[in-house]
This record gives structure tokens, C-alpha cells and sequence, in this order.
């Protein structure tokens, strides 16, 4: 009676173990859509590795459970400790995956805030030109005049 009562409770923590890691799945992955335009494809395989590692999780979680609980009921013990583990890792993990993402973020904006930098640069790289080409326009133009001024002197 004892065995199947801790069987049941050792079932239910896996059920609620799966949901946990569902919902953290759904919760990292809101994390991740802070910046859809830019970083898509960086999320969606962080995304993938992150499904990847919990269905291989759960999986051996189901495998454990069911060889401890059909083999020794004594272990039981053991797999709390494992799910609390795993509990830990998916949590570091989560962190991990943020910091990450932040990282990314980050270089992301440098980048854009440098090609801005870039853009004003050359802005004003072509202003100074026109400039330029302005007072060269004015002094060749200032010396037409002067010369036709004394073609026309002379001619007087």
C-alpha cells in the first residue's frame, strides 16, 4: 500500500514536472520575442535546443521513474533529487538563455548605432564636398567674370 501510494505522489511530481517545463518553455520563449525583427532565427534555434533538451529530459525522467518504480521503490529518493537537479539546470539554463539573448541585443544596437555613426559621417563627408565644389564653382566663375571685365577693358 505504501509502494503504490508513493508510486502515485512520484507520478504526480512527474506530471507536475512536465508542466512546470512547459510553461517555462512558453515563458522563454516571450523572453525571447523581445526583439523579433532582428534576432528570429538566433531564437528560433535557441528555441529548438531548448525543445531538444526537454523532450530528451522528460524522456529519461519517464525512463528512470518507471525502471525505479517497477524495480526498487527504494530509489525514489534518488529521483527527487534527480528532478530537483533538473529543476536547477533547466533554471540556469533559462538564465543562461537570456543572458544570451541579451548579449545579442546588445551587439545588435552597436551595430545599428555604428552604421548610423557611418551614415553621419559620410553625410557630412558629401556636405563638406559640395561645399567645396561651390567655391570652386564661385572662384571659376569670379575669374570668367574678371577676364571678360578686362577682355572688355581691353577692347576699350
Amino acid at each position: 500500500m505504501l509502494n503504490r501510494l508513493l508510486m502515485v505522489k512520484a507520478w504526480l511530481l512527474l506530471i507536475v514536472l512536465a508542466k512546470a517545463l512547459s510553461m517555462n518553455s512558453a515563458a522563454s520563449a516571450q523572453i525571447i520575442q523581445t526583439n523579433p525583427q532582428q534576432t528570429e532565427s538566433f531564437q528560433e534555434r535557441m528555441r529548438q535546443q531548448q525543445e531538444q533538451r526537454n523532450q530528451q529530459t522528460q524522456q529519461q525522467f519517464k525512463e528512470t521513474w518507471l525502471r525505479q518504480n517497477l524495480q526498487d521503490p527504494r530509489l525514489q529518493q534518488q529521483q527527487i533529487i534527480q528532478q530537483q537537479d533538473f529543476t536547477r539546470q533547466q533554471q540556469e539554463l533559462i538564465r543562461q538563455q537570456q543572458l544570451r539573448l541579451q548579449q545579442e541585443e546588445t551587439r545588435l544596437q552597436q551595430q545599428e548605432f555604428t552604421q548610423q555613426q557611418q551614415l553621419r559621417i559620410q553625410q557630412q563627408q558629401l556636405r563638406q564636398y559640395q561645399q567645396i565644389r561651390q567655391q570652386q564653382d564661385f572662384r571659376l566663375q569670379e575669374q570668367r567674370l574678371q577676364q571678360q571685365f578686362r577682355q572688355q577693358k581691353n577692347k576699350l
